[in-house]
Order: C-alpha cells, then sequence, then structure tokens
C-alpha cells in the first residue's frame, strides 16, 4: 500500500527543494502531495509533514522527517 504524505509549500521551516527529495528517497512509493494544508497555527512554528493520517511536527525539516520515518508502511 502507497504512503500517503502531505506537505505544505507555504511552510516557513520546509524547504520544498530539499524536503521533497529527502521524502522520496524515505518512502519511494509515497504519494506527494504539496500544498496548503490548512494547519496555518501550528505551520507557522513548526516542520510539519502529514503522513498516513497523521501530523508530525519538529523544530527542523531534518528532525520532522527523521520523525516521520516511524510512520511510513512498508
Amino acid at each position: 500500500m502507497a504512503n500517503d504524505i502531505r506537505v505544505c509549500d507555504k511552510c516557513k521551516h520546509m524547504k520544498m527543494k530539499t524536503a521533497l527529495p529527502k521524502l522520496q528517497k524515505m518512502a519511494p512509493d509515497a504519494d506527494i502531495k504539496v500544498g496548503c494544508k490548512s494547519y496555518c497555527g501550528p505551520c507557522s512554528r513548526f516542520a510539519f509533514i502529514f503522513i498516513n493520517g497523521r501530523y508530525i511536527t519538529a523544530p527542523t525539516e531534518d528532525e520532522v522527517i527523521e520523525k516521520a520515518q516511524k510512520y511510513v508502511k512498508k
């Protein structure tokens, strides 16, 4: 089953140019959608990833990707 990953291109804590390759490497089969997730409060304070139904937040892009790895479906 493919992983569902969603990220916001307006997030101040994530750079799509660097985040997307990392996410694709983490979950090659993932359906990665980029766009506003209406999660603006937390998005303004933290990097976040919506993965398989869960919002994962962390102070930095690398930290949030590391935390999201445990929710990747194998």
